[in-house]
């Protein structure tokens, strides 16, 4: 029986406006009118991820920056799991000696050092997801998601990374994709302390190894008295691939990378196509 059901965000629980559709909402309304527990487990810092939420009135729990923190349902952090400064500045090196744009996640926020690349950067994710946009409207999404996603915007990293502050990911992002961001994921692959994921086509996400979506679920299911075989949990990215592992009952987006649909033991509609309501109804009203 599901007990706790677990969701991405990003290409899972988002349609291709970055908002929760209807149909979900419905679904997940109708789970917890069955005692059913419901929570998101995303790439995103807790400002970045609670906008899209509170829009529908949906107020959970969430595991947040793919593990690095864990939250309660009334907003209270329970749990963080950092990367040391000193490896963060490798990070942030590595990544401008490559030309490429990169954003440190922070246990109070998410920052970026030029709102140009932020904006450039959403612009061209949506346009390339989303093929019947034109590129002048994914910029005007682009523009009016970033007013509610609470982007720090600095001069310098530096600016942020002292001994009293906590730094919990670095974002690399690249237009052109895996390809160009390749080199870079096998350097940082070489450190142990260090997990390297990806949520979408155009970013790595780099993170403590501690800090993974399985690991923090375990955490949350046990503080719960669930059972992991009561657990459902749906993504699409190979940062979800770890919790997919861990559930009882996983599912992956009919948009999921190859690589993830093999991990999941079910496949479910697209996030444009409410894939998150169908599986929540089969995990409810079928014997899986």
């Amino acid at each position: 029986m599901i007990q706790l059901i677990v969701s991405d965000m990003d290409g899972t629980l988002l349609n291709n406006k970055m908002a929760i559709s209807e149909a979900n909402q419905q679904a997940i309304k109708e789970a917890e009118q069955q005692g059913i527990k419901f929570m998101v487990a995303t790439g995103r810092g807790y400002t970045e991820a609670v906008p899209a939420l509170k829009e529908v009135g949906i107020h959970c729990p969430m595991i947040t920056v793919n593990g690095g923190q864990i939250i309660d349902e009334a907003g209270n952090l329970v749990e963080n799991v950092g990367i040391d400064k000193n490896r963060i500045r490798y990070i942030l090196d590595a990544a401008r000696e490559k030309g490429l744009y990169a954003e440190v996640v922070m246990a109070d926020g998410v920052y970026s050092d030029n709102k140009v690349k932020r904006v450039e950067t959403m612009t061209s994710l949506l346009h390339t997801t989303n093929p019947d946009t034109t590129f002048k409207m994914a910029l005007v999404l682009a523009l009016g998601r970033l007013e509610l996603l609470n982007i720090n915007y600095i001069n310098d990293y530096e600016e942020i990374l002292t001994d009293d502050r906590l730094a919990l990911k670095v974002l690399v992002f690249s237009n052109s994709g895996q390809p160009e961001l390749q080199p870079l994921r096998e350097n940082l692959d070489k450190d142990k302390e260090l997990v390297v994921t990806s949520s979408f086509f155009n970013n790595l996400e780099i993170n403590h190894v501690n800090a993974q979506k399985g690991i923090a679920l375990e955490r949350v299911a046990k503080k719960m008295g669930i059972p992991l075989e009561n657990v459902m949990a749906i993504g699409d990215n190979f940062n979800d691939v770890s919790m997919l592992e861990k559930a009882g009952v996983s599912f992956a987006m009919g948009n999921a990378e190859d690589g993830v649909k093999k991990v999941a033991k079910y496949v479910t509609a697209t996030n444009t196509h409410d894939g998150v309501a169908q599986a929540i109804y089969r995990s409810i009203h079928e014997k899986l």
